[in-house]
C-alpha cells in the first residue's frame, strides 16, 4: 500500500522515486480528502531514455578525487582542509542548526516563510529513523548541516543549508564529497538523489552539482491529481497562464507555481 506525506499542502510519496507503484486515481483522491491536501504529486518512468519536462537530480557512479576535475579538486581539497564533515544526531542539529537554517533562507528567492526556532525543531523532532543527519563544522562551530532520507540502498539529500558567511571556505564541496564517498563507495548505494525539479523556487544547487560532482539528470513523468475545488481552479486560470506569469507577486506567485506544475504535466498527454 503506498504512503504519503504532507509537504506544503501537496501529498508526496514516501517511497523512493525508481520504486514503481500502482495507483489508483479513486484512492488518491479520499488520500487527499483525509489529509486535507490541495494535491497529490508522484512520478513514474523513473530515469527513462527521453527526455522529459520532469527528472530528478542523481548520482549513481562511484568516484574517487581524481575522477574530477583539476578546479573541483582543489576546491575539495580546499573544504576537507577549512572544514570538518561528520555524521551527527538530530540533537546537533536541533541546538546549533537554527542559525543556519535562518541565514540561508534570507538568500532565496521564494514565497515560502522561514520556520520559527520552534517550528524548526518541531519539525526535526517529526521525522522518523530512516533520517540521518551531516554537520559541516570550521573551528567548532556548525556551519552548515544536511538531512538525508535513507531507505535500504537508496540516499535522498532532503535538506541541506549552508551558513553564506562561510561559503568561501567550500563547505558545500567538503560535503558532497564526504557524502558521495559515504553513501555510494562505503555503504555502495544504489544511487544519491539530491531531489526533483524545482518549481517552486529559484536553486542553484542542482546546476552546481551536474557540473562539479558529475550528477545527472533522471527523466521521469509527472503525475498529479487535484482536489475538486484545486482542480478547478487550474482548469481556468490555465489559458491565463501568460498574463499570471508578468503577476509575479502575492498570492499570484503560488498561482503560477500552480500553471508551471500543470504545463509539465500536460507536456506528457
Amino acid at each position: 500500500m503506498l504512503k504519503w506525506r504532507k509537504y506544503n499542502g501537496a501529498l508526496i510519496p514516501k517511497h523512493p522515486p525508481h520504486v514503481e507503484v500502482s495507483i489508483d486515481a479513486t484512492e488518491v483522491l479520499r488520500n487527499i480528502d483525509k489529509e486535507g491536501a490541495f494535491f497529490a504529486r508522484w512520478t513514474t518512468n523513473f530515469d527513462c531514455r527521453e527526455e522529459t519536462e520532469f527528472w530528478y537530480v542523481i548520482c549513481d557512479e562511484v568516484l574517487d578525487i581524481s575522477s574530477y576535475s583539476k578546479n573541483t579538486r582543489n576546491q575539495i581539497r580546499r573544504g576537507l582542509k577549512k572544514c570538518e564533515v561528520r555524521m551527527i544526531d538530530r540533537c546537533e542539529v536541533k541546538e546549533f542548526g537554527f542559525e543556519c537554517y535562518k541565514a540561508a533562507f534570507l538568500r532565496y528567492n521564494t514565497h515560502l516563510v522561514p520556520n520559527t526556532l520552534p517550528q524548526f525543531k518541531d519539525e526535526l523532532d517529526s521525522l522518523d529513523s530512516t533520517w540521518e543527519f551531516w554537520g559541516i563544522y570550521n573551528e567548532g562551530k556548525m556551519i552548515g548541516y544536511c538531512q538525508n532520507k535513507v531507505i535500504n540502498d537508496y540516499c535522498d539529500y532532503s535538506t541541506i543549508k549552508f551558513h553564506p558567511e562561510y561559503l568561501k571556505l567550500y563547505p558545500s564541496y567538503a560535503l558532497f564529497y564526504t557524502m558521495n564517498q559515504y553513501y555510494l563507495k562505503e555503504k555502495n548505494f544504489k544511487y544519491v538523489n539530491d531531489g526533483a525539479r524545482s518549481i517552486s523556487h529559484e536553486t542553484n544547487i542542482q546546476s552546481f552539482l551536474i557540473q562539479k560532482f558529475k550528477f545527472r539528470k533522471a527523466y521521469c513523468k509527472l503525475n498529479i491529481v487535484y482536489n475538486k475545488p484545486v482542480g478547478f481552479l487550474v482548469r481556468v486560470i490555465y489559458p491565463f497562464r501568460v498574463i499570471l506569469k508578468s503577476l509575479n507577486f502575492g498570492l499570484f506567485i503560488k498561482l503560477n507555481i500552480l500553471v508551471s506544475q500543470e504545463k509539465i504535466r500536460r507536456s506528457y498527454d
